[in-house]
């Protein structure tokens, strides 16, 4: 038997886009800083403006305007979430907390393929398991909260304006947010990356722990990958710990009956039928979780093309989303064709081995 390889190449069949959605997502990226910098000019000459003398025109039309667009700020009834700033949504109580904070954290794809240059243009850190929660000092005080907005603790911290008692020099209006993961068994706080720091926001900031800017939301442009070496639980458990015979995932109900992920665009794994909706008293909105039967999951060019899903009932209500397409993936994988460690080495290498080759090239004599 020939040696085991690990520079061989790494290839399966192709059940994601995963790929091109992260060459869209850097597109976008870079899109978005272009127009970021000509609203930053826009509006610096507009300033200019206003401020430079103009004796032919009167002030009355633009200081109306001005007047007119903060007073409609300031007394709008219900801003939506990404118009609150993290001092107004510190106010925030109950279920519109919730769902302000769950929707802050940036959240990484599951491994569902390997990515291009993984050796060349990728970072790898690891990171402790936990729960992943948002850290933000503000107001005198700290507060955690998890995926799904819910509050996880709250507490008196070092951060800046985190306690009542120190950094009095600070300003009263600064605040920190930090996104990090809670280490239940040694009751330890570990940042995964800096978000705020004193008010100063580090959403645009590269760094080189960070490929891509913060960005809310699922991201290709980060992935998650374990095995059995490294976590506890690879496969997903009930709330009873054990691993379920068939897999379970948790799909959001539309309005004509499809079940989609939470993924923008949300993918479609199957739809309901009317009569079957109105019997079981089930809406629009309602997360519903299901049991992947024997059929399994099919896929035709990279896109799924059929899902065998068998109806369990609704889900938890602490849940704020849907499971994402990477992450039924990624556990659909673990059950029938895991991506290995191996994988990742023999993709790396290959990948380095492909640099280094020696091109030919014809000399002119």
């Amino acid at each position: 038997m020939a040696p085991h390889d690990l520079r061989r190449p790494f290839k399966r069949p192709a059940i994601s886009d995963q790929q091109r959605r992260r060459e869209l997502s850097l597109q976008r990226q870079a899109q978005n800083r272009r127009d970021a910098q000509q609203h930053a000019r826009c509006l610096a000459s507009t300033l200019l403006y206003l401020q430079s003398p103009h004796p032919e025109s009167t002030s009355e039309p633009e200081v109306e305007v001005e007047v007119e667009v903060e007073l409609e700020t300031e007394t709008e009834p219900e801003a939506s979430a990404s118009e609150i700033d993290i001092r107004q949504a510190s106010k925030l109580k109950g279920s519109q907390a919730r769902k302000w904070f769950a929707r802050q954290l940036m959240l990484p794809e599951w491994m569902i393929d390997v990515p291009d240059q993984l050796a060349q243009d990728w970072y790898v850190f690891a990171r402790p398991a936990g729960k992943r929660c948002f850290v933000v000092s503000t107001n005198g005080t700290t507060v955690s909260r998890l995926r799904n907005g819910s509050r996880l603790h709250h507490f008196p911290s070092a951060l800046p304006n985190g306690a009542r008692n120190r950094d009095a020099s600070g300003s009263a209006q600064s605040y920190s947010i930090l996104d990090c993961i809670f280490h239940e068994s040694d009751q330890t706080y570990y940042v995964v990356d800096m978000v705020c720091w004193r008010g100063y926001s580090l959403y645009e900031c590269t760094a080189e722990f960070r490929h891509a800017h913060y960005q809310t939301g699922n991201t290709p442009l980060a992935l998650v990958w374990k095995d059995e070496n490294c976590s506890q639980y690879v496969i997903d458990t009930d709330s009873k710990g054990q691993i379920p015979s068939q897999q379970q995932v948790v799909l959001e109900l539309q309005d004509n009956g499809s079940l989609t992920t939470s993924d923008d665009p949300p993918v479609v794994f199957g739809c309901l039928d009317g009569g079957f909706m109105q019997k079981s008293g089930l809406c629009s909105g309602n997360l519903l979780r299901f049991a992947i039967s024997n059929g399994g999951l099919s896929f035709a060019d990279g896109k799924l093309e059929k899902a065998d899903l068998h109806y369990l009932g609704k889900s938890n209500r602490a849940r704020a989303f849907a499971d994402s397409y990477s992450k039924v993936m990624f556990q659909y994988m673990a059950r029938h064709s895991p991506i290995r460690y191996d994988d990742l080495i023999g993709s790396i290498s290959s990948s380095i081995d492909q640099e280094n080759k020696p091109s030919d090239v014809q000399m002119d004599d």
